[in-house]
């Protein structure tokens, strides 16, 4: 069952996502979640990598949620997260 006990998080300014990782068992499994998909949550724009780590953190419950979902449909070593999955 895939958890999150690791609540790190990171901006990758080269991939414009936060990065994030989920454990099934012994499994560590990254996430990506892709700028544009949490500047569609935000309530205010995010402007800057502290503005959008607060906003990951701001909305953490529904992505988790989310990478919950995306990892149940198809189980591999990563996962991008789009605004779509958000929905």
């Amino acid at each position: 069952m895939l958890s999150f006990p690791n609540v790190s998080r990171s901006y990758d300014a080269t991939r414009h996502c936060i990065r994030f990782w989920g454990s099934d068992g012994a499994i560590e499994i990254s996430f990506f979640l892709d700028e544009s998909a949490l500047i569609g949550i935000a309530v205010e724009p995010p402007s800057s990598e502290a503005s959008l780590l607060e906003s990951f953190d701001c909305n953490r419950e529904r992505i988790l949620k989310a990478a919950r979902k995306v990892y149940e449909r198809r189980r591999k070593g990563s996962y991008d997260l789009f605004a779509s999955d958000l929905r």
